[in-house]
């Protein structure tokens, strides 16, 4: 019997520790392009691509830890894995915000982009799919509007190539968090979102500020002044499209 105490006893303290030294949700890792493992920033798989992510999202997108590197892991008694719970839509409009500077990442949809198919449309694969969502979706980037390229009744636009370009050079394989405004789709059914990149950068804000688009301000949404004064100064500057 007293055995089976002492047993019992040492259980309960290697679960506190454990508990205890559990590694914190929004702890930093590393995943590759085209990897499964999430890894610490030192380790040698990293040498061809190192994407940071989020501890407790790359658990969600079903990367394991390294077994060379032995990174930190959520502290669950549950196996590692897709965590449980679903992810929840992130809209600006209701948390009230007056910045795209001020949106939190950790509170948005994660998702993988599958495909670049112009500079302010992408295709992703959202990692846990909330309610109302596909595992695979069209998105329009909300508020920007690049030059067109594969537009039907269009010709390819000037500077179109580069907008497209860039778009793909900075997303595609790569994780992105996803933030929804006032209406979740447009006319063609694509999701409307701000893309968000691993360390807190709007792309949306950034496709406009380098020159390669203009604030898309035929409707409302909640970050349109900020984008138009994006617009502003890009010509003052004479960035991207509108240089010489």
């Amino acid at each position: 019997m007293k055995k089976k105490k002492m047993i019992a006893v040492v259980a309960l303290f290697v679960l506190g520790v454990a508990i205890l030294s559990a590694a914190d949700p929004d702890t930093i890792v590393y995943v590759t392009k085209s990897g499964k493992k999430y890894h610490t920033a030192t380790c040698s798989s990293l040498s061809k691509s190192k994407i940071p992510m989020r501890l407790a999202d790359a658990v969600s997108a079903g990367y394991e830890p390294c077994s060379r590197c032995h990174p930190p892991v959520l502290g669950s008694t549950k196996p590692q894995g897709k965590l449980q719970e679903k992810a929840t839509l992130y809209r600006v409009n209701v948390e009230k915000l007056q910045s795209y500077l001020h949106a939190d990442i950790k509170k948005m949809v994660l998702a993988e982009v599958v495909d670049c198919i112009d500079g302010d449309t992408i295709r992703v694969r959202i990692a846990d799919t909330p309610a109302g969502l596909q595992e695979i979706e069209t998105v329009r980037l909300l508020g920007v509007d690049t030059p067109e390229t594969v537009h039907p009744n269009k010709p390819v636009e000037r500077f179109g190539k580069e907008a497209s370009d860039f778009t793909r050079r900075s997303l595609a394989g790569k994780p992105i968090y996803l933030a929804f405004d006032w209406d979740l789709r447009d006319a063609y059914k694509r999701l409307l979102a701000y893309v968000y990149l691993a360390d807190g950068t709007c792309f949306n804000a950034l496709l406009i500020s380098s020159g390669y688009g203009f604030a898309y301000v035929k409707y409302p949404f909640q970050f349109m002044e900020e984008f138009k004064a994006l617009e502003r100064k890009s010509r003052e500057q004479k960035a991207g499209l509108w240089g010489n």
